[in-house]
C-alpha cells in the first residue's frame, strides 16, 4: 500500500500515532503522580496526597478514553 503520491506505506496512520503519543504521555503522567503521592505521604501531607490522587485518577480516566478511541481508529481507520 502506498500513500497515493508514490511514497512508501506508513506502518500506522497519523491519527493512530497521535493517539499512541497522547496515551504514552498519560501513562508517564500517571507514573509521575505515583511518585508525587509517595513524596506527600512521606511528609504526612494528606491534602497533597488527595490532590495528587485526584489528578492521577483524572489521567487514568483520560487514558482509558484515549485507549478506546485508539482501538476504534485501529479497527475502522477513523471514529
Amino acid at each position: 500500500m502506498t500513500t497515493g503520491n508514490g511514497q512508501s506505506p506508513q506502518p500506522i496512520s497519523n491519527l493512530e500515532y497521535d493517539f499512541i503519543t497522547v496515551l504514552q504521555n498519560k501513562a508517564e503522567a500517571v507514573k509521575a503522580y505515583e511518585g508525587y503521592i509517595k513524596d506527600a505521604e512521606e511528609i504526612n501531607s494528606q491534602p497533597c496526597v488527595e490532590l495528587f490522587q485526584k489528578l492521577r485518577n483524572s489521567e487514568i480516566e483520560q487514558a482509558q478514553e484515549i485507549r478506546h478511541h485508539l482501538q476504534q481508529v485501529m479497527q475502522h481507520g477513523k471514529m
